[in-house]
């Protein structure tokens, strides 16, 4: 399967803002945000929010769908050999977290067609007459609707941790080669999605509690970050070397900056504040929140490709 990923992943890249590799970035970001985007949403589902008309339940399906697209669309345009890749499709490979993330992505747009059913666009309803009847059968039971409550969580789970297990397979890079990266791009993509939902939500309750829970994913996603390069200075010299390309290399600024200091530190600062009702709420936080996923993803792909075991090795 590692055939379909672009041989360019073997070059040495130029610190810090060289852009190879975009797509792969902006693909790890968008799904790991689709991923809390399912989760926000299936949750709010099973407390039965979707009888109210403002609940961001009812508008998350159609933009985590268009999301997801674009990062697939991102991540087609990386692959060395585009016109095999619908061979993934036509087996399962239970070694393999490619093969795996391949059909976690197949079965998410049902789930999240599922939650569209709830409150399909206009457009969609005039086209396809069918869906409000779809719409009204989906409403008036409340085990399938628990069902899809569950299959968006579930699916959202492994499709965020998948972003991050999908580096970490990959053992001749250093940097990638932790299990923590699963968890961490989970809660960053969980982060992302609270404060993308905190934005354009319209009840204030729901800004309020996302509001809260991003506080909570901000301060646990710096913990698993610090046990994330504790874990690498902890070990082997060229894990130890490929840490220090984060927090004293040629990655370091934007580490600290951008993924750590905007993406982290200051929203939660500001986020607490506002929750306690000291400050205003204002979009400044959640921006710098989004930003600061795609600063992460962004960050550990690219110094990920300048770790290598022979470069560093003694």
């Amino acid at each position: 399967m590692k055939e379909l990923i672009s041989t360019r992943a073997n070059t040495m890249i130029d610190p810090v803002f060289h852009i190879w590799g975009w797509e792969v970035s902006v693909y790890l970001f968008l799904g790991g945000m689709v991923a809390g985007m399912m989760i926000i949403s299936g949750y709010f589902l099973y407390r039965g929010r979707q009888s109210d008309a403002t609940c961001a339940c009812l508008q998350l399906p159609i933009i985590s769908a268009t999301l997801l697209t674009l990062g697939m669309i991102a991540l087609f345009l990386d692959l060395e050999h585009k016109k095999y890749a619908w061979r993934m499709y036509t087996t399962f490979q239970p070694g393999s977290p490619m093969s795996w993330g391949t059909w976690i992505l197949l079965l998410v747009y049902p789930a999240l067609i599922g939650n569209m059913l709830l409150a399909p666009p206009v457009w969609i309803a005039r086209f396809v007459p069918v869906v409000t009847r779809w719409q009204a059968a989906v409403r008036s039971r409340p085990g399938l609707l628990r069902t899809i409550a569950v299959a968006n969580m579930a699916l959202g789970a492994a499709l965020g941790t998948y972003t991050g297990i999908l580096l970490s397979a990959f053992g001749a890079r250093p940097l990638w080669n932790s299990a923590a990266l699963g968890i961490l791009f989970l809660v960053s993509g969980l982060s992302s999605a609270a404060a993308f939902v905190h934005m354009m939500a319209k009840n204030t309750w729901e800004r309020e509690t996302l509001a809260k829970a991003d506080n909570g994913f901000l301060s646990l996603e710096i913990l698993i970050l610090g046990l994330f390069m504790i874990g690498l200075v902890t070990s082997t010299r060229v894990h130890i070397e490929a840490a220090r390309l984060l927090l004293s290399g040629p990655y370091a600024p934007a580490f600290w900056v951008f993924v750590v200091g905007m993406g982290i530190v200051i929203p939660l600062i500001v986020q607490s504040l506002a929750v306690t009702h000291r400050i205003r709420h204002t979009p400044v936080a959640p921006l710098f929140v989004i930003a600061g996923g795609l600063f992460l993803r962004f960050v550990i792909v690219s110094a990920g490709q300048a770790s290598h075991w022979t470069r560093m090795a003694p």
